[in-house]
């Protein structure tokens, strides 16, 4: 533990990413486990939200009605939680391997320090 913990506070060896739905309770857990990591002095490098059907390019209305919804859990962590914040879209396909990986690094970020 004694040397783990610092180089869990060192950003220059570790960055740490809080993964999230843009949905009410994952945004508000992830946001008690980024309070928790700070009192360990452990700065969140940045947040990813993931599966977000407001950048999904989807024409359906429940999909559309959806990703609307989302905006006000995606507006909390840009404008309050984080300092980077990246929307990656929810995808028919699971992105599994280098093709439907690289889909995903189109995605731009919301914010930047």
């Amino acid at each position: 533990m004694r040397d783990l913990l610092p180089h869990l506070r060192d950003p220059s060896f570790t960055r740490v990413l809080l993964v999230t739905l843009p949905e009410a309770t994952p945004v508000h857990e992830a946001a008690m486990l980024q309070a928790d990591l700070r009192r360990a002095h452990i700065e969140p490098f940045a947040w990813v939200i993931n599966q977000s059907f407001a950048r999904s390019g989807s024409r359906d209305p429940l999909l559309v009605a959806r990703g609307e919804g989302e905006a006000p859990y995606i507006r909390e962590v840009v404008e309050q939680l984080a300092k980077r914040t990246a929307l990656v879209p929810w995808v028919t396909e699971e992105p599994v391997g280098p093709e439907k990986l690289r889909q995903l690094f189109n995605v731009k970020p919301l914010n930047q320090a």
